[in-house]
């Protein structure tokens, strides 16, 4: 593959994963560079208020990590 030819669709999945890792590590370095739209500001404001309304709605991580490994096998 020469190149000028090159394409991220050339690259291997390893390659591809390490691709986007890579990607994610950078906007995650400076994550107030990445643009949030008024409706995912809206949606979690309204998530913190039901939140805070309701305390009991909201699951402690483990019990979150636990159901996802049960539903996925992990």
């Amino acid at each position: 593959m020469s190149a000028t030819n090159a394409s991220v669709f050339d690259l291997s999945p390893s390659e591809k994963l390490q691709l986007v890792e890579d990607l994610w590590d950078d906007l995650a370095a400076t994550p107030e560079t990445v643009p949030i739209h008024d409706w995912q500001k809206e949606e979690l404001a309204r998530r913190k208020a039901n939140l805070l309304q309701n305390p009991a709605s909201g699951l402690a991580w483990e019990e979150v990590k636990r159901r996802v490994r049960d539903r996925y096998g992990r």
